[in-house]
């Protein structure tokens, strides 16, 4: 695949199911951080405000991973231990309903931490 430039490109290049979650994804995050830059870094959906990284998202096959560095799944780890997980990243499945809210308050809290630092 070419390297894409940016998400519009991003989000197109999926199936139209998956094209549909990760703009709700957007969306979301863009509700919670209107100021936050968006870009392509990792080959993924990134989310910076003052220069310092806040959520990335990316889209699979089966899932989508969610990527709010550790602080952000650190502080919500309760509400996350229900879906698999790696070091800094979660996986939300794609057969269930995408935890937009939960998506949102992670967010939220992001712009709160990185705001006070």
């Amino acid at each position: 695949m070419n390297k894409l430039s940016n998400v519009d490109e991003y989000i197109n290049s999926f199936p139209q199911g998956i094209k549909v979650i990760l703009e709700q994804i957007r969306q979301t995050i863009r509700q919670k951080s209107p100021d936050a830059v968006e870009s392509i870094s990792y080959g993924m959906p990134t989310y910076k405000l003052n220069g310092k990284p806040l959520v990335y998202f990316a889209g699979y096959k089966n899932h989508i991973g969610f990527y709010a560095t550790p602080t952000g799944h650190s502080e919500f780890a309760e509400e996350l231990a229900t879906y698999k997980q790696g070091k800094g990243s979660v996986q939300f499945p794609l057969n269930n309903p995408m935890p937009l809210d939960l998506i949102s308050r992670i967010v939220a809290f992001r712009v709160r931490e990185t705001l006070e630092k």
